[in-house]
C-alpha cells in the first residue's frame, strides 16, 4: 500500500494513544506513510516508540498541534486525562479536547496534499467536520471491547438506561449473545453522565457518517460480538487486533517506553524477574487513570503480604496520596523486600507481562491491559474501576475463562460512605490471589487456556490471520474511497 498517507488522531488519554501508535506501526509496516497528530506533551511521551519505528525503516512521524486548554481555564501543559487531579477540570478538559478541530484544520491546510484517510478515535467526533470540509475519508477506531460496544448499543436501542432510575437496579442486557445481568453503575457509556450527554450524541452522529469502523480485537475472542455489532450498525467494520501483539518488533527501550517513559529502569524489572521461578510472580497495575482509595490500597497491600507470593506492584498512589505514603513508611516495603518490587508510577507493562516469571496479572480491566494479558498468555485477577472495565471483566472471566474475580462489584463512588472505598478486604485479596496462582487442576486449565488464546492472538496478526486480512481489506477500501473523491 505504498503511497497512502494516513493521519491518526487519538483522544488525549494514554489508553487511547497507545493503540493508535500501535496502529501507526502496523500501517507503516504495510508501506503507508503515517502521521500521528497529537499535542506536545503526548508527543513527547510517545516519541521513543515512534523513533524506534523510524529506525526500523517505517515511515511514521508525530505532528504536534496545540491543546486549547488554557482557553478553557486549564493550566498550561495539562494535555492528558491522567494529569487531571481536580474534579472541576474534567468538563473543561473535554470541552478543550472538543476544540481541537481548529488546530487540526490548520495542520491539514499546511500539508502539500490531502491525506488519503484520517483515522479518528471514536471519542474525537470533532474530526468529522474537518474531514468533510477537506474531502478526507474518515474511519473511526474504537478502543473498548466489542462486548462493551454491543452492550451499549443494545441498552441505548431499547432505552434501558432511560427506564431505570436507580444506579444499582439490575436489568438484563437485551439482544445480547450471552446472558448478562447488569446495572447502570457498571454498564455506562463514556459520556453518559449529567452535563456531558451532548458529547455522546456527537460521537453517535460522527460514527454514523464515518466510512468504516476499526475494532482492536480479534475473532477468536469476540467473534459473536463482532458479528452482532457490525450487523446492528450496518457499517463496514474491520477487526485489526490485538494491535499490542505487534509490540515484539520494538527494541527493548521502546517496548519499555510504550505509552510513557517508565519511572524505574526496565532493566531492574528484568533482573528481578530473572531471579524468580516461571509463572510465580503476580503483576499489579491499575492503568493510567484509576486511583484506589487509600484504605483500599492498604487492604490490597496487606493481602499481598499475607499471600506470600512474589509480586511487582505499580503503585502510583504512593506518589500522590499522603495516607498511602504514611502507610508505606510504616515498613511494608521492608517486610516484603525479598519478594515484592514496588514502582511509584509508570511501569513497563509489556516488558513485565512478556517475562516467563509472570504468572498472573491483577488488572483494572482496561481493554489495552486485557489485550496485553491475552496476547502474552497471562491469566488475570480482575479489579474493574469504572466504565467499560466491568464488561471487560465479564468477557475475561465468564466468556474466555482466563480470569478470577476480586469481588469488586461497583465503582467506588457508589459505595456507602462508611465503607471508606474498601470493597476487597486483605483476606479477600489473599483468597483471590491464591485462586489465580493455584497450581491445581483449575489453575492449570486456566493457564493453558490463556496460552491457547495467546497463540491465537499471534496467529490473527500474522499473514494469513483474520486481523492481518482485515487490515489489508481496510487499506484496499481506502484506495477505493480515494478514487471516488
Amino acid at each position: 500500500m505504498a503511497g497512502l498517507h494516513f493521519l491518526l488522531v487519538p483522544l488525549v488519554a494514554q489508553g487511547h494513544i497507545i493503540p493508535m501508535v500501535d496502529l501507526a506501526r502496523l500501517l507503516a509496516g504495510r508501506g503507508a506513510r503515517v502521521t500521528v497528530v497529537t499535542t506536545p506533551v503526548n508527543a513527547a511521551r510517545n516519541r521513543a516508540v515512534v523513533d524506534s519505528a523510524r529506525r526500523a525503516g517505517l515511515d511514521v512521524e508525530l505532528a504536534e498541534i496545540a491543546f486549547p486548554g488554557p482557553g478553557h481555564g486549564l493550566p498550561e501543559g495539562l494535555e492528558n486525562m491522567d494529569q487531571l487531579t481536580e474534579r472541576e477540570h474534567f468538563l473543561p478538559f473535554f470541552q478543550a479536547a472538543w476544540s481541537m478541530d481548529a488546530p487540526l484544520e490548520e495542520y491539514v491546510r499546511s500539508l502539500p496534499r490531502r491525506p488519503d484517510c484520517l483515522i479518528a478515535d471514536s471519542c474525537n467526533p470533532w474530526t468529522a467536520e474537518v474531514c468533510a470540509r477537506h474531502g478526507i475519508p474518515r474511519l473511526v477506531l474504537h478502543c473498548p471491547s466489542t462486548y462493551f460496544l454491543l452492550a451499549m448499543h443494545s441498552l441505548s436501542k431499547h432505552g434501558v438506561h432511560d427506564r431505570v432510575a436507580d444506579e444499582l437496579e439490575t436489568f438484563e442486557i437485551p439482544d445480547f449473545p450471552v446472558p448478562a445481568v447488569a446495572n447502570k453503575a457498571t454498564f455506562r457509556g463514556f459520556f453518559q453522565w449529567p452535563g456531558v450527554e451532548g458529547f455522546q450524541r456527537n460521537i453517535a452522529e460522527a460514527e454514523a457518517t464515518a466510512d468504516g469502523l476499526l475494532l482492536n480485537t480479534f475473532r477468536d475472542i469476540e467473534g459473536v460480538f463482532i458479528d452482532r455489532y457490525a450487523a446492528a450498525l450496518g457499517r463496514k467494520t474491520w477487526t485489526i487486533g490485538p494491535m499490542c501483539a505487534s509490540v515484539g518488533g520494538l527494541d527493548a527501550h521502546a517496548r519499555a517506553s510504550r505509552g510513557n517513559r517508565p519511572d524505574v529502569d526496565a532493566g531492574i524489572f528484568v533482573s528481578w524477574l530473572d531471579a524468580r521461578p516461571p509463572s510465580s510472580v503476580l503483576y499489579i497495575s491499575f492503568g493510567s487513570l484509576a486511583h484506589l482509595p487509600a484504605k483500599q490500597v492498604v487492604e490490597l497491600g496487606r493481602g499481598l503480604e499475607a499471600s506470600e507470593r512474589p509480586f511487582v506492584w505499580a503503585i502510583k498512589e504512593a506518589s500522590s496520596n499522603a495516607d498511602v505514603q504514611a502507610w508505606l513508611a510504616e515498613g511494608f516495603e521492608d517486610r516484603v523486600k525479598d519478594r515484592g518490587l514496588l514502582v511509584r508510577g509508570w511501569a513497563p507493562q509489556v516488558t513485565i507481562l512478556s517475562h516467563p516469571a509472570v504468572g498472573g496479572f491483577l488488572t483494572h480491566c482496561g481493554w489495552n491491559a486485557a489485550l496485553e494479558a491475552i496476547a502474552h498468555g497471562v491469566p488475570v485477577l480482575t479489579w474493574p474501576n469504572f466504565s467499560d472495565q466491568f464488561s471487560s471483566e465479564r468477557l475475561l472471566v465468564d466468556v474466555l475463562d482466563v480470569g478470577v474475580r476480586s469481588s469488586v462489584k461497583v465503582p467506588a463512588m457508589f459505595l456507602p460512605k462508611e465503607a471508606e472505598g474498601v470493597q476487597v478486604t486483605s483476606a479477600g485479596v489473599e483468597k483471590a490471589v491464591a485462586e489465580l496462582m493455584d497450581e491445581g487442576p483449575k489453575g492449570t486449565e486456566r493457564r493453558a487456556r490463556a496460552k491457547e488464546l495467546a497463540a491465537k492472538a499471534k496467529a490473527a496478526m500474522e499473514e494469513g490471520g483474520s486481523s492481518y486480512a482485515d487490515l489489508t481489506d481496510m487499506m484496499d477500501h481506502v484506495v477505493v474511497l480515494g478514487r471516488r473523491q
